[in-house]
C-alpha cells in the first residue's frame, strides 16, 4: 500500500486543580501532536507546564487548544461573543502556552480551537476570520491552524493564506455535509476501538469517510483526532495508531511534512 503522511492528535492537559480528566500519560506515546488546554475550558498553569514536559519527553509536537471561558461547561456551551473577543481569547491562551514552551526550549506547532468555539467557526464566517487573523498575527504563515476538513472555517483560513491542516475525527460520527453528528444523538461517539481505527485508516488512505447514514463522502485530511475524554480513549488511540502504522501510513507531526502556506 502506498505510504502517506498523517498526523495523529489528541486533546491533552484538560485536568485542573484537584480534578483529573483524561489519561495523558498513557495516550501521549501514541500520538504525534498534542492540543493543550490553556486554562479557559480546562487546564491550569501547573497542568500546562507538566503537559508540555510530557509531550517533549515523547517528541510530540505541541499546539494550543483555546476555548471559551467556561470551566463549568467544559467549553461546550454557546456564548455570545464578538470577533474581537475571539481574537483576545486565542491570543491570551496561546501566549500563555507559548511561554511554557519557550522556557522548555521548544516551539508552538499549531492552534486548534476547542469545543463549541470550533463549531462556532462553521456557523459564523466573521468568527472564523477572527480566529484566523489571531493565529496569523501570532505566527504569520508558519504557525499551523487546524480546521475541520471540508468546513467553512477551513475555506476561510485558506483564503486568508494561513497554513492549514485539515482535520478528521476517528471517534466521532459524521453527517453528509462533513459536520459532526451532535453529541446529543445516540451513536455520535465512536467508542469501539476497531471502528474508530477503521474510520481513521479510511480517511488517511482513501480520503473518504462513511457517514452515520451510510453515505461515503470524500474527505481530505492531514491530521486525525481522538478525543482524550472519550470513554476508553487510551485503547482507542493505541488501536488507531497501530492500524495507521499497519496500513503503511507514516505517522508524523505536522511540522515535519505539512507544506508551508
Amino acid at each position: 500500500m502506498a505510504s502517506k503522511f498523517i498526523d495523529l492528535n489528541c486533546d491533552m492537559g484538560e485536568s485542573y486543580g484537584r480534578w483529573t480528566l483524561g489519561a495523558d500519560a498513557e495516550i501521549m506515546p501514541f500520538i504525534t501532536s498534542a492540543n493543550v488546554a490553556c486554562g479557559y475550558h480546562g487546564g491550569d498553569p501547573h497542568v500546562m507546564r507538566k503537559t508540555v514536559e510530557l509531550a517533549l519527553q515523547h517528541n510530540v509536537a505541541v499546539g494550543s487548544h483555546p476555548g471559551l471561558p467556561d470551566l463549568m461547561g467544559f467549553g461546550r456551551r454557546v456564548m455570545d461573543v464578538s470577533p474581537q473577543e475571539i481574537k483576545d481569547y486565542i491570543c491570551y491562551q496561546t501566549g500563555a502556552l507559548r511561554e511554557f514552551l519557550r522556557t522548555a526550549g521548544a516551539e508552538l506547532q499549531h492552534v486548534k480551537p476547542h469545543g463549541i468555539l470550533y463549531n462556532m467557526m462553521e456557523k459564523s464566517e466573521s468568527l472564523g476570520e477572527a480566529a484566523g487573523e489571531a493565529v496569523m498575527a501570532s505566527g504569520k504563515t508558519t504557525l499551523i491552524l487546524m480546521a475541520a476538513a471540508g468546513s467553512k472555517y477551513e475555506r476561510v483560513c485558506r483564503k486568508m493564506g494561513a497554513r492549514v491542516a485539515a482535520e478528521g475525527f476517528a471517534d466521532r460520527a459524521y453527517n453528509v455535509d462533513l459536520t459532526l453528528v451532535s453529541r446529543k444523538i445516540a451513536g455520535s461517539l465512536i467508542t469501539d476501538p476497531q471502528k474508530a481505527a477503521a474510520q481513521a485508516v479510511k480517511m488517511a488512505t482513501e480520503g473518504k469517510v462513511v457517514t452515520m447514514d451510510g453515505v461515503t463522502v470524500d474527505m481530505t485530511v492531514h491530521t486525525i483526532c481522538c478525543h482524550g475524554d472519550t470513554p476508553g480513549a487510551e485503547r482507542i488511540v493505541r488501536t488507531v495508531r497501530e492500524a495507521l502504522d499497519k496500513a503503511g501510513c507514516q505517522v508524523k507531526s505536522l511540522r515535519d511534512w505539512l507544506p508551508a502556506a
